[in-house]
């Protein structure tokens, strides 16, 4: 997809490093852009869940079709910036689209949604008085308050109730939900499609670009690659830490504003960069001038992405109900991006080796399957990997002890001491969108560790194959959720979980992303015939994009009854979350060994491939 790397341009550049200047340009331009990505991404479900009372079939299937299209677009802005209008226009429009829509993301919520019940066709409105952990619910009938209470077995009381209010509701016949502003709700997907588009030409461009500065056999193209890779994972440490406290502090508002003001650090150290980018990132010199087709196509393409969004919010719901009538009903109920997406993927991850089979040498063909059955297990992973945005993180908010640093937290009551209370909860609380920090804090602290590990086993003969490497990973990934299950047995009064089992759960994911990711796409691009190398990154991409999508599927099944984004009764929330845990900890397991058992023939299948 990226021919414009073999045009880099040979002239003399002032160091950085002992590299080319403009790394260090790229590095932070790349930093701040993850800033604002990846701090929205923080808090993205929770204001679905909270400000918007999406449920959280609803919410979960949008952030899986957000998470998709972020991974679908970078196939065609890439196609684009190649053949058309250059890398370097690619990135600053891209940067531009993508700060408008932080930007707007801030403007889009006005007024929180307010929550409903509909009990037997008769609509209730409903009341939260109280924040956080003293939140209470309360049914609204003539003027009179009754509080709700969710029970055990789903159903719900509601405490006091006179005249036609019920006492008790079964589970099925009652149902919450919230009135919204539809034009708020259409500049939320509006603000989505704009970072959606945006990444897609941002996102593959700025690599092309640093891709350009060395040749292809320069022994520093790959330690570049790594500086590179860590300003991702620093803009990423940076705001999620600050994000979600803005949003915690100020509101969720204020959250965006920052994620959209470091979107804007990065259009500005792009965009005045000065002569030291002139000679980079151009267009083809035979290309066609498309200017005016390519903004035209570019606006036209958001109210594409808010129709895939908007579509999703009305079918998440109803595809979550209609599992029961199995894998073929489930997948035609699906969304329409679902539904294009499941089809194109499996057309290609099936037809690619059966035309490798017919038509190409041996040895050509069987790395080819290789690559296909390595790209299905990235699938696997990434499924569940990706629940960091979805359920981990609303399963931090309801189900885990989030107080940290807190030197009386032993105590369950208050505590006098020389006449101060001090509250038995005293220290700093985390918010939930802050968990997620955890990922790249190990992958800072523990890839050169990897890396040292990798080369030592290597000088003696002993590094694992790439099979074996995707095999642990698939496992630490099944391990880090069933480590979350066996934690879920030291569970408090209020069903919170101490916070070290979910920190140890992103440690083993997080080990098992060094073991796989790293390798994962060189190895396809080395198992790949030249003349399909682009595809075969194309499909690794729609893999990707397949893998959040399944996530968004995954997390709908972890879902649990909420109000105004608050949970009914925490004991069935903790249940819940840790019935799918456990499901999909196993499964990852089982995927591992499988990798397992199947990589002796992977490692033949190679042909001396590394």
């Amino acid at each position: 997809m990226n021919t414009t790397e073999t045009a880099a341009p040979v002239q003399p550049q002032k160091l950085w490093h002992g590299h080319p200047h403009l790394l260090k340009l790229l590095f932070s331009t790349e930093m701040w852009e993850r800033f604002g990505y990846y701090g929205m991404r923080a808090v993205l479900v929770l204001y679905l869940v909270q400000h918007f009372v999406f449920s959280d079939q609803v919410a979960n299937g949008l952030y899986g079709a957000f998470a998709s299209l972020v991974y679908l677009t970078p196939l065609i802005g890439g196609f684009i910036a190649d053949q058309f209008i250059g890398p370097k226009r690619a990135v600053k429009t891209g940067a531009i689209l993508m700060s408008v829509g932080y930007m707007m993301l801030a403007f889009t919520g006005g007024d929180a949604a307010k929550p409903f019940v509909t009990i037997e066709n008769q609509r209730y409105e409903v009341t939260i008085k109280g924040r956080g952990e003293e939140a209470v619910q309360y049914l609204v009938d003539k003027g009179a308050e009754y509080k709700i209470v969710g029970n055990s077995d789903k159903s719900i009381s509601i405490v006091g109730a006179k005249g036609d209010v019920p006492a008790k509701i079964a589970d099925g016949h009652y149902k919450f939900d919230g009135e919204r502003n539809s034009l708020n709700v259409i500049l939320l997907f509006v603000s989505l499609a704009l970072v959606i588009v945006g990444n897609g030409y941002f996102k593959p461009n700025i690599t092309n670009i640093l891709g350009t500065l060395y040749d292809r056999t320069d022994r520093k193209r790959d330690a570049a690659y790594t500086i590179f890779y860590m300003g991702i994972n620093l803009g990423s440490i940076i705001s999620q830490f600050f994000v979600p406290l803005f949003a915690i502090w100020f509101g969720y508002r204020w959250g965006f504003v920052l994620a959209g003001i470091g979107m804007c650090f990065a259009w500005a150290r792009f965009q005045f960069a000065g002569p030291q980018l002139e000679p980079y990132g151009n267009p083809p010199a035979n290309a066609k001038n498309i200017n005016f087709l390519f903004y035209v196509g570019t606006l036209c393409a958001v109210p594409v992405v808010w129709f895939l969004l908007n579509n999703t919010m009305t079918t998440a719901a109803v595809a979550h109900q209609v599992a029961a009538t199995g894998v073929v009903g489930f997948l035609m109920s699906q969304p329409i991006l679902g539904q294009v997406m499941f089809v194109a993927f499996f057309a290609a991850i099936i037809g690619l080796p059966v035309w490798a089979f017919f038509t190409l040498k041996p040895e050509e063909r069987d790395r080819m399957i290789v690559a296909c059955v390595l790209t299905c297990f990235s699938v696997v992973f990434f499924t569940l990997f990706e629940q960091a945005g979805s359920s981990l993180t609303l399963y931090a908010d309801r189900n885990t002890d989030l107080v940290i640093l807190s030197p009386f937290r032993v105590f369950d009551h208050d505590m006098n001491l020389f006449g101060v209370v001090i509250p038995a909860v005293w220290g700093y609380v985390m918010p939930a969108g802050q968990v997620q920090i955890f990922n790249p804090l190990f992958i800072v602290a523990f890839a050169p560790l990897f890396t040292l590990t990798w080369n030592w086993l290597n000088k003696r003969n002993a590094e694992p194959n790439v099979p074996v490497k995707f095999a642990i990973g698939l496992i630490l990934v099944g391990l880090g959720f069933l480590a979350l299950v066996f934690g879920s047995k030291f569970h408090g009064a209020d069903f919170r979980v101490p916070l070290f089992w979910l920190v140890f759960a992103y440690y083993l994911h997080s080990m098992g992303e060094l073991c796989l990711s790293p390798v994962g796409l060189s190895a396809v691009s080395k198992l790949s015939i030249p003349k399909l190398v682009g595809m075969m990154f194309g499909v690794w991409l729609m893999a990707s994009a397949v893998a959040q999508y399944v996530g968004g599927i995954v997390a709908q099944f972890a879902s649990t009854e909420t109000v105004g984004g608050k949970v009914l009764n925490p004991e069935v929330s903790l249940h819940t979350y840790m019935g799918v845990f456990q499901t999909i900890g196993i499964a990852g397991i089982i995927a591992g060994v499988v990798a397992i058992l199947l990589s002796p023939v992977l490692k033949r299948g190679m042909h001396g491939i590394k």
